[in-house]
């Protein structure tokens, strides 16, 4: 996984926590995710992504995400999409503003009738 990819995924799962104000669990999940793929660098360019203007972090992730993810195979966006589902559930919930997030950029990379099918799937 390139450096790039990191950056992205941690972005993404990054400002989707942040979008409702970032709690202790999901700094640990951000932690272990940064762990796993060996991409405690990439995490600190994330955190410093957002803190640059926390009120627009979203939609300047949305603008960077496209460019990075939004080029990748339909199988791949959809892979990242599930993956911050996943950290989102195992916190015990998503919120609305989450889910709303997550949409909005299903419809950008176009995977959004995919992750309907896989959260429904996660879900039963």
């Amino acid at each position: 996984m390139t450096s790039d990819e990191k950056k992205a995924i941690l972005l993404l799962k990054s400002v989707i926590f942040h979008y409702h104000g970032l709690d202790n669990e999901e700094k640990e999940i951000l932690d272990r995710t940064a762990q796993e793929f060996d991409a405690l660098e990439e995490l600190q360019w994330a955190n410093e992504f957002i803190a640059t203007d926390y009120y627009t972090a979203f939609e300047r992730a949305r603008d960077y995400l496209n460019s990075i993810i939004g080029n990748l195979d339909k199988e791949k966006r959809l892979e990242y999409l599930a993956m911050v589902w996943d950290a989102n559930n195992a916190k015990g919930f998503v919120t609305e503003m989450e889910a709303t997030a997550m949409l909005k950029l299903a419809k950008d990379w176009h995977v959004q009738k995919e992750l309907m099918v896989v959260v429904r799937e996660k879900n039963k």
